[in-house]
């Protein structure tokens, strides 16, 4: 992209993407290299900057992450944060140690330099710390920049080549003027322009997608969610009726799914449609199956065989279009071999290995959020935009345990009057994402005058911004009384309901 750019190299923190997302509402294009990345493809890259992320390892462990020295002799400033920092002052000859005390939480940095990286900070503020290790001795010719009660140096640079570290997380919501930080970063010190807009991206995906499929058949395995839809009318943007999309019905949507996906892409969006019913055999192949990454990989395999075989009855097509985005390959481990795999994705990890097409991911830079600005700009209907997210597996992931027409039937209308009941009490939209699990458990209860021994369904609600931390939803006790109330009367099999209050982290947000 012709917008200036910096790189964020990953260690395997829990905060990387949200470092990227920082950045990005500062205007300034990002994205994330794993730390094997080489010094040739950052220098073809031309980042303004690099910053290097948290991670869990320490810097003395046999195998912790490390990267090519030479970074430091490119002349492109960089930031280290927590385990970043670390590795810096380690690598260039510093002193890293085990702290007797942990710190992890808030604590309050008291500023002695307030140049570049601390330009209109106060100099005392709350900052966000998660280390057990923490430097105790700078490299040459490195200064101090701050320190807290429990570390000397919790922020230090070498002013001449413009290396920074700071021990805490700027990035994240709880450190006061953390996005300052960043900006003074990204402004002050690499002297980024504040260029990124999506108008851009979309003009150059145009003409990327154009030069990739060289005058070439496209499929689009179009699910009928915001990603998937997004990405269709970009690459029909780029190519017009040479896109196919091809709606699957696994069996394993929600209520009326199917038939609301065809109804709105025929008289709204105009899209090369295809429809397969193949929910008899994703049932079948579900059947005994009850670990959440096998039913994922099941249905990955299923999906893309499925397509296939519709393919072959359009033509010889060699691209297959796909709304992956970042949460996505990010929680997939895609990026570093230090972060741990989440969860296999539908659009990710959950598809053969030996794939009959080359993949076309065009929003697979981008967060939930950028996407749905995206297609306001390609003029999909606002109302489709802001439907809630669905996981590619469906419903299958919302079942705990093994996968049962029962089962799907039960959780269909349950997620149904979940959702019908918050559209009608103006929440929808509240809420990032609401929806209903049916637990693999059965439990006593009492109906009438009659004993029964039914399913429970568990109610899930968070709000975010970008899918990547969550808060459970305040959701009013009368609206989740009068939900209750109905799923119980309404549905045979179902005598109790609970409601979810978990946040993600710890949690992801969807229960498998």
């Amino acid at each position: 992209m012709n917008v200036d750019k910096i790189l964020v190299i990953d260690f395997g923190s829990q905060y990387t993407q949200l470092i990227v997302r920082k950045i990005r509402e500062s205007k300034v294009y990002s994205l994330i290299k794993s730390n094997k990345v080489s010094i040739e493809e950052i220098i073809k890259e031309e980042p303004k900057g690099i910053i290097l992320s948290g991670g869990p390892a320490s810097v003395y462990d046999e195998n912790s992450p490390k990267i090519n020295q030479e970074i430091f002799n490119l002349g492109i400033p960089v930031l280290g944060i927590c385990y970043g920092f670390q590795l810096i002052s380690f690598m260039l000859g510093g002193e890293v140690q085990k702290s007797l005390k942990r710190e992890f939480g808030l604590s309050k940095i008291n500023l002695k330099n307030s140049e570049l990286l601390f330009q209109n900070v106060q100099e005392e503020f709350n900052v966000w710390m998660s280390h057990s290790d923490k430097v105790i001795r700078l490299p040459e010719n490195f200064i101090p920049l701050g320190s807290t009660e429990n570390t000397e140096f919790a922020a230090a640079c070498d002013l001449k080549r413009k290396i920074f570290g700071v021990q805490f997380h700027p990035e994240v919501t709880h450190t006061e003027f953390g996005q300052q930080i960043i900006q003074n970063f990204l402004f002050q010190v690499c002297k980024c322009k504040p260029e990124w807009q999506l108008s851009n991206f979309i003009q150059e995906k145009i003409l990327e997608i154009k030069e990739k499929t060289n005058n070439q058949l496209v499929a689009c395995a179009l699910s009928g969610g915001v990603d998937s839809t997004v990405a269709a009318v970009l690459v029909q943007k780029a190519i017009g009726d040479r896109l196919h999309c091809i709606h699957v019905d696994t069996g394993l949507m929600r209520k009326n799914e199917s038939q609301t996906v065809i109804k709105f892409f025929k008289e709204h969006l105009n899209l090369n449609l295809h429809f397969v019913d193949a929910s008899e055999l994703f049932l079948e192949r579900l059947k005994g199956v009850i670990h959440p990454e096998e039913k994922r990989k099941i249905i990955g395999r299923t999906f893309i065989e499925v397509f296939e075989n519709e393919v072959k009855k359009i033509g010889e097509i060699k691209f297959l279009v796909q709304g992956t985005l970042y949460p996505d390959v990010v929680e997939s481990g895609a990026f570093s071999s230090n972060s741990s795999v989440i969860k296999t994705h539908h659009n990710v990890g959950g598809l053969p290995e030996e794939l009959n097409f080359d993949l076309i991911e065009p929003l697979r830079e981008l967060f939930k959020d950028e996407v749905r600005e995206l297609g306001k700009q390609l003029n999909i209907p606002q109302e489709f935009l802001t439907r809630h997210p669905f996981p590619g597996p469906g419903l299958a992931v919302r079942i705990i345990g093994e996968v049962t027409k029962e089962k799907l039937d039960i959780l269909r209308e349950a997620d149904h009057i979940f959702i019908e009941e918050l559209k009608k009490n103006n929440y929808y939209d509240a809420v990032w994402q609401a929806f209903a699990v049916l637990l693999p458990l059965k439990s006593v209860g009492v109906m009438g005058d009659e004993r029964s021994y039914s399913y429970t369904i568990a109610l899930r609600a968070v709000t975010s911004i970008d899918g990547m931390t969550a808060d459970w939803a305040r959701i009013d006790y009368q609206l989740l009384n009068l939900v209750s109330n109905r799923i119980i009367n309404e549905i045979k099999g179902v005598n109790r309901v609970v409601y979810d209050i978990t946040s993600k982290p710890p949690a992801t947000i969807e229960w498998e």
